[in-house]
């Protein structure tokens, strides 16, 4: 198939941002060196480019996080809202200003495309800092009683998949509420929270409020193990999540927990196929399908199964993939050899296993790492593929006759995170979402984030909520 015309490359600028060789921990208010002499490096997923090394923070360097952020809570929770809400809205107007700085270090150190991280991710974040900074002042009238107290130090602990919107989603609710915080980046990502404490510095943000140690899971678990923490907050994996609370059974440490999902599209006979196309691919494409509310479940009704997939594939055969920093590239690198490897290991089983693969068109780069969008169909229930969280570029597609079928299909998944549904029908888009065992439920899109609405999951997907007025329960004593 020709293609109507070719684009140009149009990278994005490597020079606005500075990366230092070496980073060391975020500590009171300074980047301080390790009690330990462990380090660590972090690569660009495009390039395997060694980007800059960074501590492996050992549990004497996360005490002295946790005791920084204790001495800091004590006057950061006295402060009144407003002049927290002052410290929140100097933060988000930085992020705007160092937005494109941002997000170029976003897409060298994680692989998502530079337009996803520039018009997705950046924009998020800075929206986060600025809708929480609002509550600051406000806490009484958030439903949660008059007077909430801040419950003092919380843990954060976030994921490789986005970085910088984890950590404004951890971060600003705590803020704004009177915690302080000691938070872990991702060990494949830890950049763009050092450059954020960056921020902190600049944004004048008291001494101690906020700490960043960097590390692999060792480092995570000396942090829900101390003593000192009073709330713990994850994003990532079940299996981690499960550990963790685990560990915290029997404590009084609050704790959330947002995991794994295996999201279901669901696209009904009434759909206008050319708009629903476009949300499963954002759906499942979008950051290289490295997202927990991916909807990697395609369900499609039967009689319309056949255009859907035709549409699909033609659609997908256009999707460029290639250098994340080049603004027309739609899918960037797999965020590291490991998760690579996983989602291999993965297509290959449902190859194994009898579902039909098809994968795009694409010449896939010589270093990095790098995976074509595929789909499988011939897809059952039963079928690994339609079952475990795959994190990558990879669509399951199967079939079904009626909206029940359609929800008992949803529903038979241990996760519980995301769904979404296309037709026409307003009547039915209420009558399926409301049967969907599915935290966030999306009608004629996917992928849609604010922070104004509540985000989280049931069953393995974890529990609590962040985002909107919901978010600001997991941090206060109530």
């Amino acid at each position: 198939m020709t293609k109507p015309f070719e684009y140009a490359p149009a990278p994005e600028s490597r020079a606005i941002v500075d990366i230092a060789p070496s980073y060391g921990l975020f500590i009171d208010g300074e980047f301080v060196e390790s009690t330990g002499a462990d380090r660590n490096k972090t690569v660009s997923p495009a390039t395997e480019e060694v980007l800059a090394e960074y501590v492996q923070a050992n549990a004497e360097d996360v005490d002295r996080a946790v005791k920084a952020a204790r001495r800091a809570f004590e006057k950061w929770s006295a402060l009144p809202g407003a002049e927290r809400a002052k410290y929140l809205f100097r933060i988000a107007r930085i992020i705007q200003e160092r937005s494109r700085e941002l997000a170029v270090l976003e897409t060298l150190d994680n692989g998502k495309p530079i337009k996803e991280t520039r018009d997705a991710d950046l924009p998020l974040v800075a929206a986060h800092f600025f809708y929480y900074a609002g509550w600051a002042d406000k806490l009484d009238h958030a439903g949660y009683g008059a007077n909430p107290r801040p419950l003092g130090v919380a843990g954060q602990v976030i994921p490789w998949n986005f970085p910088l919107l984890m950590l404004a989603w951890k971060i600003a609710p705590a803020l704004a509420t009177g915690n302080t915080v000691v938070l872990k980046p991702a060990e494949t990502t830890p950049l763009s929270a050092l450059f954020f404490a960056d921020i902190c510095r600049q944004a004048g943000l008291p001494k101690g409020v906020v700490n960043i140690v960097t590390g692999d899971g060792r480092t995570g678990t000396a942090l829900v193990q101390h003593p000192g923490i009073n709330k713990v907050a994850f994003t990532g994996s079940t299996g981690v999540g499960r550990a963790i609370a685990r560990e915290l059974a029997g404590t009084d440490k609050k704790l959330t927990l947002e995991l794994g999902g295996k999201g279901a599209n669901i696209v009904f006979d009434d759909a206008p196929v050319d708009q629903a196309v476009e949300g499963i691919v954002n759906g499942i494409f979008f950051n290289q399908g490295q997202v927990c509310c991916a909807g990697s479940r395609l369900l499609v009704q039967e009689s319309v199964q056949e255009e859907v997939l035709d549409s699909l594939k033609r659609r997908l055969s256009t999707l460029r993939l290639g250098d994340p920093l080049d603004k027309n590239t739609d899918i960037g690198a797999i965020n590291s050899a490991q998760q690579l490897a996983r989602i291999t290991a993965l297509a290959e089983t449902g190859e194994a296993e009898g579902a039909e693969r098809w994968s795009a068109p694409c010449e896939l780069p010589s270093s990095g790492y790098w995976f074509a969008p595929t789909l499988f169909t011939n897809v059952t229930q039963a079928h690994t593929v339609a079952r475990d969280e795959i994190f990558g570029p990879v669509l399951s597609v199967l079939t079904f006759r009626t909206p029940d079928e359609a929800v008992a299909k949803a529903n038979n998944s241990q996760y519980g995170l995301s769904a979404g549904i296309w037709t026409e029908k307003g009547s039915r888009i209420l009558a399926v979402a409301s049967k969907l065992r599915a935290g966030v439920v999306w009608a004629n899109t996917f992928n849609k984030f604010d922070p104004t609405s509540p985000f989280g999951g049931y069953k393995e997907s974890g529990f609590g909520r962040e985002g909107g007025r919901h978010g600001l329960e997991a941090y206060l004593d109530v």
